[in-house]
């Protein structure tokens, strides 16, 4: 059963306005479950609702993308049976990023690989997951790294601060969730943004998903005003490594519940030419994803 306080996804969301470009891939989302089938973690710190892939495909077509990119949801730990489901039946339409644990075997890796997995993720993000010493982390990033795959981190501004050795010493292409979940009510010119920006100067293997609005915002929907100059400030500065996704189905929303459609509809407030959408939401995933 659901935790009491769960938000469930926004059952009818609006049709966006903004069409997105032939090719658009939705570079971050999930699945949870359905528990029946495939149950959540023992060790979860949250049970969500249902969010199957088929509702997942429906919301695809119906905002206008091509293609999913689906990440290991937490509640899901280190079993990424429901994650590998929707990459069987999604028609070469759905890639896919990991949890493992550094036990993982080659064959397993490789079987992985064949169904559409690109990536292995490693949360930072302590009220979701308890993280792990960096030792582990680098016992699965040797095993992933032959097949040529990706890490995903997601963290936030303090972890940034204490795990920059570590993750500048990674020598392998990093995915950032969400730009870090950068603090909006601080200026976007601040040392704290700064530095996250300098992370991405100084490491070009750094790509950044500018998603989640919803998630950062103080002043809310629709515009996510306050988000708009964090997440145009890296479109612009790295037009070649930024990723954006709907984050569907939305886990962990404690307020209120996004409307997926208006989040395709924050797009062009980032990303303000055709060309930038293009690369935001087209070439950069494929190139990472598909390539």
């Amino acid at each position: 059963m659901k935790d009491a306080d769960w938000l469930d996804w926004h059952p009818n969301p609006s049709k966006p306005t903004f069409q997105v470009p032939a090719g658009a891939v939705d570079a971050h989302c999930h699945v949870f479950g359905p528990g029946s089938i495939f149950p959540f973690a023992p060790e979860r710190k949250y049970t969500p609702c249902d969010a199957s892939r088929e509702q997942l495909f429906a919301l695809r077509d119906f905002l206008g993308f091509e293609k999913n990119v689906v990440v290991q949801a937490t509640c899901h730990g280190s079993d990424n049976s429901a994650l590998l489901d929707v990459l069987e039946r999604s028609n070469d339409k759905a890639r896919g990023v990991v949890t493992v644990k550094p036990d993982v075997t080659a064959g397993q890796l490789a079987w992985m690989h064949e169904l559409g997995v690109r990536g292995v993720r490693f949360n930072y993000v302590k009220r979701l997951v308890d993280p792990k010493p960096d030792e582990y982390y680098r016992e699965i990033i040797e095993k992933i790294r032959p097949l040529g795959w990706h890490v995903v981190l997601y963290f936030e501004p303090a972890d940034l601060r204490e795990k920059w050795d570590f993750f500048t010493s990674l020598n392998i292409p990093i995915v950032i969730d969400h730009m870090g979940r950068p603090d909006v009510t601080k200026p976007v010119d601040g040392p704290e943004f700064a530095q996250f920006l300098r992370f991405m100067q100084e490491n070009p293997n750094v790509i950044s998903k500018v998603s989640c609005p919803d998630r950062i915002t103080v002043s809310g929907a629709p515009a996510y005003a306050d988000v708009v100059p964090f997440a145009r400030t890296v479109v612009e500065a790295f037009p070649d490594r930024v990723l954006w996704g709907t984050d569907w189905p939305h886990p962990n929303m404690k307020q209120e519940m996004p409307d997926d459609g208006i989040l395709v509809d924050y797009v062009p407030s980032i990303a303000t030419t055709p060309a930038l959408q293009e690369k935001l939401l087209v070439a950069n995933p494929n190139n990472i994803y598909w390539s």
